[in-house]
């Protein structure tokens, strides 16, 4: 009588965007401390990947690859349940019948605690490649249910092009956005806590006795702008309520958004809680201009485009 044979191990490789808030309103602290928001998220050309491989021992692993771009030595970033890719693994493991254990490594693109969403890609990342890596079969609606219950931006990192996120931004309506639009990023070399950012937004209208209103939607000219690619348009509206906030945490964001308005940036806005910058350019030229003179004064710059596709499998091979 013969064994059963077990199955080859497999890899699943994943990429899913990092993204810019066009647009960001923050209503007050809600009973639950989290705050409802009207904001436009845009996906950027800047790709977290995460390969997911099948392991003969039950559980979930993670490393780092060296293939990051980001100085890995420098950033203090958790490899057990701390880190927003295991919990996705871990959740996907509890819906799917019988997994393997699973290995994850991450190649690390987007700026740690910048303000776009690269813990949130990773987990998205995660999700499509444990479905594939299991043969789960969930529909898109399914991994967008799990993808919410592990933070507000998983889900637009499996969606991506451009959406409105209403609640606290993971009521997601995808928004018609097809021309490309130019940006460049200006990482930090430190990050902001997301909570901290918001409770100092917080404190600065306790301060003021401002009552912020609830957001309910996000202002109409944005969607027309994203629509047709109009920059010029768009530089107008470029909003973020978390900005002074940031800029009150890390002042030195002041320096970098007058630098960048006065060499040629169509507008300039901090990237959700930050402290990445984001520049809007009016094309890929003079988005590499920015860059350029960005390092003529020592300073790290991307350019970047969007809108891109969200969370997309890149490979699938057994080992």
């Amino acid at each position: 009588m013969g064994t059963m044979s077990t199955p080859r191990p497999r890899s699943v490789k994943v990429k899913a965007p990092g993204k810019v808030n066009v647009s960001l309103r923050v209503g007050p602290a809600r009973p639950d401390g989290y705050h409802s928001v009207a904001s436009v998220y845009l996906a950027v050309s800047l790709f977290e990947e995460v390969t997911a491989t099948s392991t003969p021992e039950p559980g979930v692993t993670v490393s780092l690859s060296p293939d990051s771009t980001l100085d890995l030595d420098e950033l203090d970033i958790p490899l057990d349940e701390r880190n927003l890719a295991v919990r996705a693994a871990r959740l996907m493991a509890e819906v799917t019948e019988r997994p393997t254990g699973v290995h994850l490594e991450i190649t690390k693109r987007v700026p740690v605690a910048g303000g776009m969403g690269g813990g949130s890609a990773d987990a998205a990342a995660t999700l499509l490649a444990c479905d594939a890596l299991w043969g789960s079969g969930l529909s898109k609606e399914e991994l967008a249910h799990l993808a919410a219950e592990l933070g507000a931006d998983v889900p637009f990192a499996l969606l991506g092009g451009a959406a409105v996120g209403l609640g606290v931004g993971d009521q997601l309506s995808p928004a018609l956005a097809t021309t490309r639009l130019d940006w460049v990023l200006v990482p930090a070399e430190y990050g902001l806590s997301t909570p901290r950012v918001f409770a100092e937004l917080d404190r600065l209208r306790a301060a003021e006795g401002f009552d912020a209103p609830e957001p309910t939607d996000v202002e109409p000219g944005i969607l027309t702008a994203l629509r047709s690619g109009d920059s010029g348009g768009l530089r107008h509206l470029l909003v973020n309520d978390l900005q002074r906030a940031a800029v009150e945490l890390a002042p030195q964001l002041r320096d970098t958004l007058g630098w960048a308005d006065s060499h040629g940036a169509l507008a300039s806005i901090v990237s959700g809680s930050g402290p990445t910058v984001a520049l809007l350019a009016v094309d890929a030229a003079a988005a590499q201009d920015l860059v350029d003179s960005f390092a003529r004064q020592g300073v790290e710059a991307l350019a970047v485009h969007g809108p891109v596709a969200g969370a997309k499998i890149v490979s699938d091979t057994v080992l």
